[in-house]
């Protein structure tokens, strides 16, 4: 595991919140095989599993500040504990940590995507959200039709969910 020192400090982070971990890591895995397929240079494709690592660490924070944490209140309050626990973890350029602090700003907004790095990230967040909110078929054949650009995230969701088209 190539970023196992950033997965062991967010696991710490999300200590006792079982559902946040585990979802993270599905996040992280679908964004580093979209960004493989989708044959990411090397420096993009560590940008987008950093981000897909630490994307939901605005929650905690969200939750202690405001009692709750929805998808704005994520992106508001994750790029500093982000930033903080890279610059704890090391050898990291600050263009890097500028990027993924960026795309966890980002992970909830779906105009603008200037990258792929932040395309992938959507795609993979939404793979596993779909799943495990368990959204309606139509919802998730929207967001593909509206959302999905890789064709790589595209095939991911629709083998996940036995869709031909």
């Amino acid at each position: 595991m190539e970023h196992a020192e950033v997965v062991r400090r967010m696991i710490l982070f999300d200590k006792g919140d079982a559902r946040r971990i585990q979802h993270f890591l599905k996040v992280y895995m679908f964004s580093a095989m979209i960004g493989n397929m989708e044959n990411l240079p090397p420096k993009q494709q560590e940008i987008v599993e950093i981000a897909a690592i630490l994307h939901d660490i605005g929650i905690h924070p969200a939750e202690k500040k405001y009692g709750f944490s929805n998808g704005k209140l994520q992106e508001q309050e994750g790029p500093a504990y982000a930033r903080a626990l890279l610059e704890e973890v090391g050898g990291y350029a600050p263009e890097l940590i500028d990027r993924v602090c960026f795309l966890i700003a980002h992970h909830h907004t779906y105009e603008g995507v200037d990258g792929p790095d932040w395309q992938i990230l959507l795609e993979a967040d939404f793979l596993v959200n779909s799943f495990e909110k368990n959204m309606p078929e139509e919802a998730i054949k929207k967001m593909r039709s509206r959302v999905f650009k890789t064709g790589s995230g595209i095939a991911m969701l629709n083998n996940q969910y036995g869709y031909e088209e």
